[in-house]
């Protein structure tokens, strides 16, 4: 029996039982062409947030790789290299809800210009200690915990700032380029970083960080700043969000899924400086060789994610999950460098696939007065995964190697796809077809 057309939604339903039939009303509209995928950067006071995002995310990859190899000379030890990566991440989990209020109580702009002037300050901080030759690792590790605290507040806000800067109908085409602009600072960041590692010393790297955020500071000032919308007392409220999340199937399921492939995906940094030390024994330099290769398999990902309907379905993120649980089995197993430096490119692609898919449905399937506590419920449930999975890759490295710590991450990331998959063909009704040249397999 042929099962019904579904029609397209609307982000603005909180009736319980439409809720319920969400996923089952998403549409599937053909894909967009190149056009489509950029018209966000149509809107001037986007391209300014874009050119902030490019500058700031490349410095914080610059720093980040430099951070990780920092701790990792101090100590020889990827396990320290873990808790430092669960420093950053532990925060959301104690405060990313509270930062989802702020994000809607507030007015955006403001308080991005808050938080990227608190992560410029800490990034100096770094440099003077490194610089000065004090640094140890518990300084590292308090730095990381404090960013990961303005963290918590700066990523609903900037994630729920994009929403205002675009259309509804260019929401996809905002978080895509979002991602793949993240991504390019994310391929040029440790390339920088390899360079400044090698030549100049990590402290360079992180007074090349703070510097970035006066940069975005001066491309943020040229967006005009939103008056306050009149908000009630229930704006400061975390059920109605978490009501929301619970109930509204789109929400539900991207979060369940993203806590689940954040442990690992979060963590790769981890693995891939354990790969570049003790396999491929091929220094700083490699490692941003790694990074690279998975930052520019992202970009990629995130350019053919902004060209996919603009309402994704539940279909494909269960589709997008399983894809990066198979590219992470495959890294795992590359007998070598010039084999898993390629699957890396595919690993970033996936990633960043599931991880706008995730973000897009989420926003678009949330009413605007919720949206920015919704997405610091999504947050937390992905950053948290990444604060738990830190410590489990580093211990992982330290004991099988990061053979081993990828290895499971396909498996994990493999089973909950699989189980996601099934639960939802059985309590969702999700139609599951596989498509061959001449054989149609059909499971209702």
């Amino acid at each position: 029996m042929t099962p019904p057309t579904e029609a397209s939604v609307r982000p603005a339903s909180t009736d319980p039982d439409q809720l319920e039939r969400l996923e089952r009303r998403l549409a599937d509209p053909p894909p967009a062409g190149l056009r489509t995928a950029f018209s966000a950067l149509a809107t001037a006071h986007f391209r300014y947030y874009v050119a902030g995002v490019l500058v700031t995310s490349t410095g914080g990859w610059v720093q980040r790789i430099a951070q990780d190899w920092l701790v990792l000379s101090l100590t020889g030890s990827p396990t320290a290299v873990g808790i430092t990566t669960m420093c950053q991440f532990v925060p959301s989990l104690v405060l990313g809800l509270g930062g989802g209020v702020i994000a809607d109580r507030f007015p955006k702009r403001r308080v991005l210009s808050v938080t990227m002037t608190l992560m410029g300050l800490l990034a100096g901080v770094l440099a003077v200690l490194v610089l000065t030759g004090a640094v140890q690792v518990w300084h590292v590790d308090v730095v990381a915990l404090l960013l990961g605290m303005t963290i918590a507040v700066d990523n609903p806000t900037r994630q729920s700032f994009v929403s205002e800067l675009a259309p509804a109908g260019q929401l996809r085409s905002a978080v895509s380029m979002v991602s793949s602009t993240f991504q390019t600072g994310a391929l040029l960041g440790p390339a920088i970083a390899g360079v400044l590692l090698s030549g100049v010393g990590s402290g360079w790297a992180f007074a090349l960080n703070g510097a970035s955020y006066v940069v975005a500071l001066a491309l943020l000032v040229r967006i005009p700043a939103r008056p306050a919308a009149a908000r009630s007392g229930g704006d400061r409220e975390l059920r109605p969000a978490v009501d929301y999340a619970r109930h509204a199937p789109t929400v539900r399921w991207p979060i369940l899924l993203a806590g689940v492939l954040g442990m690992f995906t979060l963590s790769l940094p981890v693995s891939l400086s354990a790969f570049a030390k003790d396999v491929f024994h091929s220094g700083s330099a490699g490692y941003g060789l790694l990074s690279s290769a998975l930052a520019l398999g992202a970009i990629a990902g995130a350019v053919v994610s902004a060209r996919q309907p603009a309402t994704p379905r539940l279909r494909a993120l269960v589709r997008n999950a399983a894809l990066l649980a198979v590219a992470e089995l495959l890294c795992a197993l590359a007998p070598s460098v010039w084999t898993f430096v390629p699957l890396l490119v595919v690993l970033g692609a996936c990633s960043i696939n599931f991880i706008t898919t995730a973000q897009a449905m989420i926003q678009l399937t949330t009413p605007p007065a919720l949206r920015g506590r919704v997405l610091s419920v999504y947050l937390l449930v992905f950053f948290g995964g990444g604060a738990a999975g830190g410590p489990l890759v580093g211990a992982l490295c330290d004991h099988g190697g990061p053979q081993l710590a990828m290895l499971v991450a396909g498996v994990v990331s493999g089973i909950a796809a699989a189980s996601l998959a099934v639960w939802i063909s059985h309590r969702e009704h999700l139609r599951l077809a596989v498509t061959m040249p001449s054989v149609r397999i059909t499971h209702r």
